[in-house]
């Protein structure tokens, strides 16, 4: 009897990584179509429509970091999109889950809650409107980057931070590793959608 309590505890647990996986896979595709396909025009009802859903996902998935890594960048999307003072509380509820998913596992995803947190402390007003922290921001970043040196998407922030603070020979040097980043298969929309936005910000340092 205990190898058959034991066999269903384990279809149990691969039954919930399976979800979970399908969850996430759903929620980055939708992000990926809203982010790179739909007019601008009408993203923050299409963010603020998939930030609930993600919601329902990490909601469902407690103990797993990307559902809140995830929430996270989706929520920092629709705040985006949103603008305004009136972002602020959304873009405080994109903090809050991704130092959660920093609690849960600082290495999931490569480090993407780093990176997604660390936008944010740059882009974010500082005291006493928001929480940006420029020292901060860069401290997330550089880790991030540590954890996946390669990638496209932390050394596109860290060069976009660089750009920000105006030293424009680190952004430049940063950006060059984002447009080597090896592509990702499953990924070819955020590929690509990225690759124009580092190609965009070269050309506004020339």
């Amino acid at each position: 009897m205990r190898w058959i309590a034991a066999a269903l505890m384990m279809s149990i647990s691969i039954g919930a990584f399976a979800g979970v996986d399908e969850d996430v896979r759903a929620l980055q595709s939708e992000w990926e179509q809203i982010k790179y396909r739909l007019p601008a025009a009408e993203q923050e009802k299409a963010f603020e429509a998939l930030t609930h859903t993600a919601d329902e996902v990490r909601a469902r998935h407690p103990a797993r970091a990307e559902p809140q890594i995830w929430y996270g960048i989706i929520a920092a999307s629709y705040a985006g999109a949103h603008g305004g003072l009136g972002a602020l509380s959304i873009v405080k509820n994109a903090k809050k889950a991704l130092e959660q998913a920093l609690a849960i596992d600082p290495k999931e995803l490569q480090g993407s809650a780093y990176t997604s947190l660390g936008s944010l402390y740059y882009q974010v007003p500082g005291w006493p409107i928001g929480f940006g922290d420029h020292d901060k921001a860069r401290e997330l970043l550089q880790k991030a980057a540590a954890l996946n040196p390669q990638g496209i998407d932390p050394n596109y922030f860290l060069g976009d931070f660089y750009y920000r603070k105006g030293d424009l020979d680190a952004a430049r040097e940063a950006l060059g590793r984002a447009l080597k980043a090896p592509p990702r298969p499953d990924r070819p929309i955020a590929d690509e959608g990225r690759r124009k936005e580092i190609e965009a910000l070269l050309a506004a340092m020339r």
